[in-house]
């Protein structure tokens, strides 16, 4: 750790953590593998600065020249997430904080973890919620491999780093099927379960699994043209998806790699029942009452096919059920909670 450093003239500096304080430091060459760093002030003359994370309050810096950062690379006061690496992977998470059980929210396809913000907010001083950019999306390394194992290991492996489990987990989408299968492999982990509309039988004639966003832009010249550009595609309303728009160096862009998701949604395609029925946690199972994804049959059969399971429907809102009725997203998960927290599953200790 270094605090309150004043220095001038400084070259091939490798892997510094945890830096604060710092003022008028000029003449800075070959720094890598830099992160945790803290209160930047009066930085002039840097260049070949490489591996970046987790800078904040930094001011009046100058001439600063050759400075990557892992992908995606996007402006620093865009980035309240905090940042862990997890295998060698860069993992960004929101953490609300708090004295309260930890509740882990997994994003779907195309999201960030940032979707959870409200529901965060609506269970402050309850629970603390950690809400992480899966691999591939939002402000997290990119790159595969796109497994559902994958993911569930990248969860567990995040819930170890912060010494948060065993925790409630909650996944939307494809990141409900990260939470049960989570709790199937990793039963020590996960206190209780909640999946926010997400089907075990993700396969044609049930659902079509796979969003084709292989023609989507990979730039364009406004954040107006991406959503336009987006909704010529079939989408009724982008929203969801500009969540993880940002302005890059040659226009507007997403924050994940089209392929790659592709390839991810593919991987979930398949039935699930068996891992589905294999965990005993109490979960709730939310329904969107208009869903395009969990038919009404399929989410009663995985109600009365998995023990200590609930059904709950929010009428009126479509998959993005956190989105369309945040109030009645937030209102089911921390009455669900609290009920578990009553019977005596689940402590004030995670």
């Amino acid at each position: 750790m270094l605090v309150g450093v004043r220095t001038s003239d400084v070259h091939d500096v490798h892997d510094v953590h945890d830096v604060h304080d710092v003022h008028d430091v000029h003449g800075v060459h070959g720094v890598h593998g830099v992160h945790g760093v803290h209160g930047v002030h009066g930085v002039h003359g840097v260049h070949g600065v490489h591996g970046v994370h987790g800078v904040h309050d930094v001011h009046d810096v100058h001439d600063v020249h050759d400075v990557q950062e892992r992908s995606p690379a996007v402006p620093a006061a865009s980035d309240p997430e905090s940042v862990v690496r997890l295998g060698g992977r860069r993992f960004a998470y929101l953490d609300s904080g708090g004295p309260g059980p930890v509740l882990l929210a997994l994003h779907g396809h195309f999201g960030r973890g940032r979707i959870f913000a409200p529901l965060a907010a609506a269970l402050a001083g309850r629970y603390r919620v950690l809400a992480p950019d899966q691999r591939g999306h939002g402000l997290s390394d990119h790159g595969g491999p796109f497994t559902p194992d994958a993911y569930v290991e990248d969860a567990a492996a995040l819930l170890r780093a912060l010494d948060a489990g065993p925790a409630a987990v909650l996944g939307h989408s494809m990141g409900g099927a990260v939470a049960f299968l989570l709790a199937e492999r990793h039963p020590d982990l996960v206190r209780a379960l909640v999946v926010a509309d997400m089907t075990v039988r993700n396969h044609v004639p049930e659902t079509e699994p796979v969003l084709d966003v292989s023609g989507w832009p990979r730039r364009t010249v406004s954040r107006a043209a991406l959503r336009a550009a987006i909704e010529a595609r079939g989408i009724p309303d982008a929203g969801y998806f500009l969540d993880s728009a940002v302005e890059f160096e040659d226009g507007w862009g997403l924050l994940f790699d089209t392929e790659a998701m592709m390839a991810s949604q593919r991987a979930f395609v398949g039935d699930f029942s068996d891992r589905w029925t294999a965990s005993r946690q109490p979960a709730l199972l939310l329904r969107a009452g208009e869903s395009f994804l969990l038919t009404r049959a399929t989410a009663e059969w995985m109600a009365g096919a998995r023990p200590h399971t609930e059904l709950t429907e929010l009428p009126g809102c479509g998959h993005w059920l956190h989105a369309d009725d945040p109030d009645g997203f937030a209102q089911a998960v921390g009455g669900f909670l609290d009920t578990v927290r009553i019977r005596g599953t689940f402590s004030t200790t995670s």
